[in-house]
């Protein structure tokens, strides 16, 4: 995005306050324009009125250049399962954000039988991970051609394409290729790939079924001479592959490379490898070893390129050793660092609580949260839960920065009338706010019972301490 305040983009939008775009003014409207949580042609009438006037045309395509992002924004798939990869601004996170998460796509083939088919995209479809109040999920496959059979690649393809989920058809025979466009083009998979040795037949396939396509090549100056060869000749919607190497010196190429290429497209604003990056962790199958020392090499190119701009990945196995952490270092890297992770402060009934069950109180940091929340539930502890708005920090830190403290209880207590709930005024802190002890008494009128530092220890401190001793 070339520009970076909202003054900018107000220039360019109409002035007029009309709210259609949902916001109250137009100042508003291209302060959201700069976060990216609308786009300039969702004012309506900066887009009426190019479509009669040219000055009022070229001013809009203007303003969709300098709000577009440095990395080109590839979309693979339809619908609400459509996965974005790409879209990013900067190289380092903490300058804004990564906006679009990579894209995890796991590999079935066209000679598999039909059962263990059905078994694999099964597990694809129904993974499904809870972690700090969000279900992590796979987003796809990658169907790739074993057989060398068109006829065969559409069928395993087409009977894929019936879980809903986006794909990658993985194919270097253009035949194949296109038996497998012919089927599904109009679910947009991603072809990969283009090489030096059939890019030809992949440009006009790309033409042809108006779907993004991959190019592949260790090179970069050949990567990039086809990049620029696709764009001329109208496709916008291309993926790059500087091949993956597993191990030793060729990983160690592959991260140079990587490094090269989006360096080169953001601080060296050379559009022509503004594209996103391709990763195949499923290239550590090739080294020698057996299949734990595989999946592990795997995880491990997976996490060194999520952190390092791979853009869309295709994987192997479905291992948890190998899904959970790097789903998890996912989400942590595309969570925006400048916002702490929280959830909504108030009350929540755990485990449906009755008016003499206890009363807890903790913050509303998302991980705080959840792991309180989780340990009361699965410790069958039916208690009442105050979340205190501490703007997303944990208790010890919002303890001493000041978030978290008597007066603010008050007012939760106060705002989710918890006494018009329980029959007692006993109120049980994290240890890690026992300073706050007696302000908080003095504050609500309420005795304070201190509890563990660790909510997992809350059961056994209930078995001691509740119901309290007059």
């Amino acid at each position: 995005m070339k520009v970076k305040s909202p003054l900018e983009v107000y220039n360019y939008l109409p002035r007029t306050n009309c709210g259609e775009c949902g916001f109250d003014t137009c100042m508003s409207f291209a302060a959201h324009i700069i976060d990216r949580s609308v786009t300039p042609l969702d004012c309506k009438p900066l887009v009426e009125e190019a479509k009669k006037d040219p000055k009022a045309k070229k001013k809009l395509e203007e303003l969709l250049e300098l709000t577009a992002p440095e990395i080109a924004e590839v979309v693979i798939g339809v619908g609400d399962n459509a996965v974005k990869i790409g879209g990013e601004e900067v190289l380092h996170r903490h300058e804004l954000t990564f906006f679009n998460p990579t894209g995890f796509f796991y590999d079935v083939w066209d000679t598999m039988d039909d059962k263990a088919l059905e078994e694999r995209c099964e597990r694809v479809v129904s993974y499904k991970k809870f972690y700090v109040g969000n279900f992590l999920t796979l987003d796809g496959f990658a169907v790739r051609c074993t057989s060398g059979d068109p006829k065969r690649y559409r069928e395993v393809v087409k009977k894929v394409a019936s879980y809903g989920k986006p794909m990658i058809l993985v194919a270097l025979d253009p035949e194949c290729m296109k038996a497998a466009l012919e089927e599904v083009a109009d679910q947009r998979p991603l072809m990969y790939a283009a090489t030096e040795g059939n890019w030809k037949e992949f440009l006009k396939m790309a033409l042809e079924y108006k779907v993004p396509v991959t190019l592949r090549a260790k090179d970069l100056d050949v990567l990039k001479s086809m990049a620029v060869t696709f764009k001329q000749a109208g496709v916008k919607d291309i993926v790059l592959d500087p091949v993956t190497e597993p191990l030793g010196e060729g990983l160690k190429g592959t991260f140079e490379r990587v490094i090269q290429l989006r360096r080169t497209a953001i601080a060296g604003q050379d559009k022509d490898v503004a594209y996103p990056i391709m990763i195949t962790p499923i290239a550590a199958w090739l080294i020698e070893g057996d299949e734990v020392t595989k999946s592990y090499w795997e995880a491990v190119i997976a996490s060194m390129f999520i952190v390092k701009y791979g853009d869309v990945m295709i994987f192997r196995s479905l291992d948890q050793h190998v899904v959970m952490p790097t789903i998890t270092l996912r989400f942590n890297i595309y969570t925006d660092p400048r916002t702490p992770v929280q959830v909504e402060p108030g009350l929540r009934a755990i485990n449906d609580p009755g008016p003499d069950d206890p009363v807890f109180i903790t913050t509303n940091f998302a991980l705080t949260y959840y792991t309180v929340e989780s340990d009361l539930t699965s410790g069958g502890i039916k208690g009442w839960l105050l979340v205190l708005n501490t703007e997303g920090l944990g208790v010890e830190v919002s303890v001493a920065g000041g978030q978290f403290t008597a007066s603010k209880v008050k007012e939760l207590i106060e705002e989710t009338k918890i006494e018009e709930k329980v029959n007692h005024r006993y109120l049980v802190i994290p240890g890690l706010a026992a300073r706050l002890q007696g302000a908080i008494e003095d504050e609500t009128g309420w005795k304070v019972l201190v509890g563990p530092m660790d909510s997992g220890r809350i059961k056994g401190w209930l078995e001691k301490n509740w119901p309290p001793k007059e």
